[in-house]
């Protein structure tokens, strides 16, 4: 006990350094444009000056940085599961640094697929690519007649009324004032989460589903897992978005938003198609072009330049390279499906909850078991109300598990027609 000890504590010095480091390495932001610059393209759109957006980044040095990671990395030890995750994060911030010191060229795109991969890759399980499951969402939401929307799916809030009703049911969860929602001119995302506090672009159009996934994907898991990690003990780390976590993070915001039944097929469609657009943005498409898929594909003009920004952040404009952050979408609603079903049947649905205590990977929170175990990491203090309720978390994967035993196509081989006998 006492090895175990000094083990974690050797790793949380290890862990702390790291934190001071990487604290200063924001990579999302630090690659994002200014809101400016949606209304400076957009403006001229509308009166027919289409030119392509550049970006000017400024020059970063993280030498220091890469060389203090480095160290860090050194001093851990790889076959302790605190060791081995130090080293994969301190590697993953080295990276996010290279990535920054090369903003506004092609060298990007080479430091993106080794953070988040890329679209052709296969999706866990060595099924189809991202990009194909990306093209049988658009399908499916393209032959879907918008018609069928219920009246409440068509009706517009404003981000101050979603202010409102966001604060409040924040509010309530937690019975006091933990995360305050604010309105952000400046975001050009729809909305973004940190651990307390959630921004909304004070232009955006939101509707019902977007409420709910606000709350489901941007709360109580990108904020949540923040809040929980800042109560760990030895790694404060878990408190950071670092990029090696990412697709296991938005995998599992997105998996709540399915499990909740708070996502529809327009936002997957969105999700899909961001996939494509770094896909035809990597096969030469500019900026210009992948904007005009968009607005092809039924977005608006402001939100067709907000979704090309995404696909061409830190990237030049002018085609050939992309920022692959939006393949994780897909990728880790997968992968986090597939881990909720295999806990279930190997009787481990503790470590979807403990997978709440830290901002972390599916492997991470495996080989962090015997850590909880001992005490040297601390269960979350917060969870959602679908994960802690764990009897409708396991009926709805016990269900999950034996649908998928059924092949579709041969059911309607052989009977044409479903019958209920």
């Amino acid at each position: 006990m006492t090895q175990l000890a000094d083990d974690a504590l050797h790793h949380a010095a290890l862990d702390a350094r790291m934190v001071k480091v990487a604290r200063g390495i924001r990579l999302l932001n630090m690659v994002s444009w200014a809101a400016s610059e949606q209304k400076r393209f957009c403006a001229g759109f509308e009166c027919g000056d289409v030119t392509l957006p550049m970006h000017v980044y400024p020059k970063y040095d993280f030498t220091e940085e890469r060389r203090e990671l480095e160290a860090v990395e050194k001093e851990a030890d790889p076959d302790h599961p605190l060791g081995h995750y130090v080293c994969d994060s301190a590697r993953s911030w080295g990276i996010a640094c290279e990535l920054l010191e090369n903003l506004g060229t092609p060298e990007v795109m080479r430091h993106s697929i080794r953070l988040f991969g890329r679209p052709d890759e296969p999706l866990p399980g060595g099924g189809p690519t991202t990009r194909e499951a990306a093209h049988h969402f658009i399908d499916i939401a393209n032959e879907l007649d918008k018609e069928l929307l219920a009246p409440s799916e068509q009706v517009q809030i404003s981000a101050t009324a979603l202010q409102l009703q966001l604060q409040a049911s924040l509010d309530d969860f937690f019975n006091q004032r933990v995360i305050e929602v604010v309105l952000d001119p400046e975001l050009i995302a729809k909305a973004a989460a940190g651990a307390t506090r959630i921004r909304l672009r004070s232009s955006a159009a939101f509707n019902d589903y977007d409420r709910h996934q606000l709350l489901e994907h941007e709360a109580f898991v990108h904020s949540l897992t923040a809040l929980n990690g800042r109560e760990q003990p030895q790694l404060q780390s878990l408190s950071l978005s670092s990029p090696r976590t990412t697709a296991t993070q938005e995998g599992l915001a997105t998996f709540a938003e399915q499990i909740t039944g708070s996502i529809d097929i327009e936002r997957m469609k969105r999700i899909s198609l961001r996939i494509e657009a770094v896909s035809r943005a990597m096969e030469g498409a500019d900026f210009v072009e992948v904007f005009r898929y968009f607005l092809e594909m039924g977005n608006s003009t402001a939100e067709s330049f907000v979704s090309a920004q995404r696909v061409f952040r830190g990237v030049p404009t002018t085609g050939g390279s992309a920022f692959t952050k939006d393949t994780v979408y897909v990728r880790g609603l997968v992968g986090v499906h597939t881990f909720f079903r295999w806990a279930l049947r190997e009787r481990k649905l503790r470590l979807c909850r403990l997978l709440f205590a830290g901002k972390m990977t599916l492997a991470d929170v495996q080989r962090f078991e015997p850590m909880f175990d001992c005490g040297a990491l601390s269960p979350p203090r917060y969870l959602p109300q679908w994960v802690s309720r764990a009897n409708g978390l396991a009926g709805m994967l016990a269900f999950s598990l034996f649908a998928n035993r059924i092949r579709l196509d041969q059911v309607m081989a052989s009977e044409g027609l479903f019958e209920m006998q």
